[in-house]
Parts: structure tokens; C-alpha cells; sequence
């Protein structure tokens, strides 16, 4: 008799999880998978050689995501914090101004196409030194 409780149960919490997992990805694209890597060049798009001047430019600047503010505590000026923010605080839907995220640069316009091309495919070919 318990079996099919728990069964029932078992179901119930697999539904919910895939229901909320369906809601999530029908807000916001999955920014890696859909960006257009045909014109960077992965040896080239590396965090040294393109990533950081990107985010020191738009990201960790004085009051924002600097060492000492840590807007959202969160440093971009270093490899360590731009892959942690990447992976833990969804910094590419906040730079694609996805639906329930921080539009970011804040108070600026959505950065260029290439530029976010260019961060999704950073993330793609794995974070790259």
C-alpha cells in the first residue's frame, strides 16, 4: 500500500521539476549553446588575450565589480571571479538583458553582438586561461 504512495509522490516532484525547468528555459535562451562562434577565434578569445579587457571596460569598473565594491558580491576583475560569476550569477543573461535578470552594464545600452558572441563562446570552449 505504501509503494504506490510513494510512487505518486516520487512522480509528483519529478513533474515539478521538469514543469519549472520548462518555465526557465522558455524566459531566456541558453546563451552558450546559441551563440554564433563562426567568426572567434577560440585560440585568440581567451580571458588574457580578450575577455578581461572586455570586463574591465564594462563590468569591473570603480562602484560595479571592482575588487573593493563587489557590487552583488561579485569581482570581475580577475579570471577567478569572472569564471565564478559566469558559472554562479548568470552574468551572461544580466549582459543579454534576459528576462528576470539585472540588465547589465547598468544604465548602459545591451553590449554589441560580437561582444556577447564573444563571452557565450569564451564559456563554450571552457573558460579558457
Amino acid at each position: 500500500m505504501k509503494l504506490p504512495v510513494v510512487t505518486g509522490l516520487l512522480f509528483a516532484f519529478i513533474a515539478a521539476l521538469a514543469s519549472a525547468g520548462c518555465e526557465k528555459s522558455s524566459q531566456n535562451p541558453d546563451y552558450i549553446a546559441e551563440a554564433n562562434c563562426s567568426a572567434v577565434d577560440a585560440n585568440t578569445n581567451t580571458y588574457t588575450l580578450a575577455i578581461k579587457a572586455i570586463m574591465d571596460a564594462n563590468c569591473a569598473q570603480s562602484g560595479c565589480h571592482d575588487p573593493i565594491t563587489k557590487e552583488h558580491d561579485l569581482d570581475l576583475s580577475t579570471y577567478a571571479g569572472v569564471k565564478f560569476g559566469f558559472q554562479s550569477h548568470d552574468v551572461l543573461c544580466s549582459v543579454n538583458h534576459g528576462s528576470g535578470c539585472d540588465p547589465m552594464p547598468d544604465g548602459s545600452p545591451k553590449l554589441s553582438q560580437d561582444i556577447l558572441d564573444r563571452l557565450a563562446c569564451w564559456a563554450r570552449n571552457g573558460y579558457t586561461l
